[in-house]
């Protein structure tokens, strides 16, 4: 179950972690809406993009058209993903357990732009109610796998899917993904240094499971540098100099 304990656990990592949780089966109510409107409405996704192009813009002193659409939808999906896959993995170290967002039709979220947005899941049904047998932890391992196929190849792979034809490569995009894994795992290990061991580890092993096991150099565990790069700097003022410190163009040694 997704404990008052660990929802508080969450919220001490920042924004990008915090969760509310909603009754499976309940229905949204304004301001919430269901996460798959991002993959099933076009214009949604769209106006997202929109709004992120603007605030780069904004932030590079330039008119929104000087912002090419891919480089707002890349940064666009960066913070989508990093949204999901931050919770997900801190649950899974905290607690051994998933947190409900393999389906985005029961996910909620709010359009709030700038910064990490307001995220619902679905508390989960307990199953083992009145059941007197315990459940072994899952093996690191095993939790790696099981983000790997819940949520990778789940919401995220719809995600991706999704801003493909805004002119983004699925490479740059899962190289979005595997730098929201190794940005989530050392939020968690800078946090919670007692946690840093096994949040390395299970992200590591996250990111030797396809299809992140082509994105990145090093690891979670010891150095860590995306084969792509999301493309944000080509909307800074000083392109040569606004590069993220995992990028592929980045002249700093992996951190």
């Amino acid at each position: 179950m997704l404990t008052d304990s660990v929802v508080r656990d969450l919220a001490a990592f920042g924004p990008f972690f915090a969760v509310q949780t909603h009754s499976p089966g309940s229905l949204p109510c304004e301001p919430w809406q269901a996460m798959n409107e991002l993959v099933e409405d076009p214009g949604v996704l769209m106006d997202r993009v929109a709004a992120v192009r603007s605030r780069l813009a904004a932030a590079g002193g330039r008119a929104p058209d000087g912002v090419e659409i891919r480089v707002a939808a890349s940064v666009t999906h960066l913070g989508l993903v990093a949204r999901l896959v931050s919770p997900a993995l801190a649950v899974a170290v905290i607690s051994g357990e998933l947190l409900e967002i393999d389906d985005l039709a029961s996910t909620r979220w709010q359009r709030v732009v700038g910064g990490a947005f307001p995220l619902s899941v679905p508390q989960p049904v307990d199953t083992d109610a009145g059941s007197h047998h315990a459940t072994p932890e899952p093996t690191p391992g095993r939790l790696a796998y099981l983000l790997a196929s819940r949520v990778l190849d789940g919401p995220v792979h719809d995600l991706v899917e999704a801003t493909v034809p805004l002119s983004v490569s699925r490479q740059v995009l899962w190289g979005n993904v595997a730098s929201a894994v190794n940005g989530a795992a050392t939020m968690i290990a800078t946090g919670r240094p007692a946690w840093a061991n096994r949040s390395r580890m299970i992200a590591s092993l996250l990111l030797d499971q396809p299809p992140l096991s082509d994105t990145s150099v090093g690891s979670a565990a010891g150095g860590f540098r995306r084969r792509s790069c999301c493309l944000i700097y080509r909307a800074a003022p000083n392109a040569a100099g606004a590069v993220c410190g995992d990028c592929v163009l980045s002249s700093d040694p992996p951190s």
